[in-house]
């Protein structure tokens, strides 16, 4: 066997970021499965309880990615990723001390479940920041295809091994191993040799304030034509699929009669999907370009939810692995290109706040989603609420195929940095200047 080759496979400090990274996803796979069943069995959490639980996982996207970009880009990045996995390591550790103690009560994990979440939110936003910073614009997706690669492998491999965890030494010390996962992850990144260098601020403003920080990067990302087409595709197709997924087990269950052996195939097909997306979307953007692999993916994925109210009660399979692989597919593949492509042309100064803005605006539509299917689902029917989902996604591919961002063919430089006295003559950031040669030129 031969050593694979690639820029990327001799970069030693991105091998110990996707090393640590490996692990610590394949760790959060048992947390995903242990925390929920040690709420609803060992704890047993009462339905509301449990909602809450989903809830408060997911409040400090929404209360705390704005304020997060700012901070991301005021510190140095790579230190964020410490503290913020050496933290979820304590405070997931915390669960099965507390249960070994014999105190543990569900009121601890609401708040440790919100906490955790706090810190998971910078982490994330330093995280999309940091990659453009430690390795070339031109291995951008190279590099996402790597990392996401490794979420794929976990979706599909981890709850297995999950489940097998917590069958063997129960839900409270399962967590255990999510915990020395993020201790591993905090190994390899302190040992990580890159250093970056300390942002710098204006002479006459030394310390900006944080509404006008959060605002330029707002509009960095509305005001940006790209940008501007990623976020409206991204944000609508998020909405209608979670429209979707709400009610699409609840489908599966009651509408197609499926056993949960072939639920879980359905979704094992699409996980499938996910890892030959991760694998191709370089080779993609470099024989497409990269404005059209990201129309093309994206509208694989939305095209892909016509299977489900379509799939026939009498033979349901066939129709819903096609789905699950396609959506798969077109969904991994369009993030990392998309995600590449915000990394590439962003100012270095404006990463943080670029991808928290992106973040609160594409996963803002999310709860939004999933209240309609499951209003829509009570009011007329589980089929009917499929549809609508799947017809929605569709419109999510008009902002990128009517926008200049499928014009794209290979990764742009990014535009010149403004100052931030400039910034705030503009309103919080100088105009997007217009790009020449290939970067812009249509196949």
């Amino acid at each position: 066997m031969r050593r694979p080759t690639g820029a990327l496979w001799g970069h030693r400090d991105f091998m110990k970021l996707w090393t640590g990274q490996t692990i610590s996803e394949f760790g959060s796979q048992v947390s995903g499965l242990a925390i929920p069943l040690l709420a609803a069995i060992t704890l047993n959490a009462t339905p509301f309880q449990f909602a809450a639980l989903n809830v408060l996982q997911f409040l400090p996207f929404v209360l705390f990615a704005l304020p997060a970009g700012v901070w991301v880009d005021r510190l140095r990045r790579r230190s964020i990723l410490i503290v913020g996995d050496a933290s979820r390591a304590v405070l997931l550790a915390l669960i099965p001390l507390l249960w070994a103690l014999g105190v543990l009560e569900m009121w601890h994990l609401l708040v440790l479940s919100f906490v955790i979440g706090t810190f998971t939110v910078f982490f994330d936003v330093a995280y999309q920041s940091y990659l453009p910073a430690l390795i070339e614009r031109e291995h951008l997706v190279d590099g996402n295809s790597k990392l996401q690669l490794t979420v794929s492998v976990s979706q599909v491999a981890g709850p297995s091994i999950a489940g097998a965890l917590v069958g063997a030494v129960t839900a409270p010390y399962a967590i255990l191993a999510d915990a020395l996962s993020y201790v591993f992850s905090t190994v390899f990144m302190v040992s990580m040799r890159h250093r970056e260098t300390p942002p710098k601020h204006d002479e006459a403003n030394p310390r900006p304030k944080m509404w006008p920080q959060v605002k330029e990067g707002l509009n960095w990302v509305v005001r940006h034509p790209w940008l501007r087409s990623i976020a409206a595709c991204t944000g609508t197709s998020n909405f209608f699929s979670s429209v979707i997924f709400s009610i699409f087990a609840l489908y599966m269950v009651r509408t197609l009669g499926l056993s949960p052996l072939q639920i879980g195939f359905v979704f094992g097909v699409s996980s499938a999907g996910s890892i030959v997306g991760a694998l191709v979307a370089n080779r993609m953007t470099k024989r497409l370009g990269v404005g059209r692999t990201i129309l093309w993916t994206i509208a694989t994925g939305s095209v892909a939810g016509f299977c489900y109210p379509l799939a026939p009660e009498s033979f349901p399979m066939p129709l819903l692995m096609l789905g699950g692989a396609m959506f798969g597919f077109g969904a991994v593949a369009y993030n990392i290109t998309q995600v590449s492509l915000r990394q590439a042309i962003t100012p270095e100064r404006l990463q943080g706040r670029m991808n928290a803005a992106m973040r609160w605006i594409v996963w803002g539509t999310i709860p939004l989603g999933t209240l309609l299917g499951g209003a829509l689902a009570t009011w007329f029917g589980l089929r009917t609420t499929i549809w609508v989902g799947a017809i929605g996604q569709v419109f999510g591919v008009v902002p990128i195929a009517v926008g200049s961002v499928r014009k794209v063919r290979e990764m742009p430089e990014p535009v010149d940095q403004p100052t931030p006295a400039q910034a705030e003559l503009e309103g919080g950031l100088l105009e997007p200047q217009p790009l020449v040669g290939p970067a812009a030129a249509d196949l």
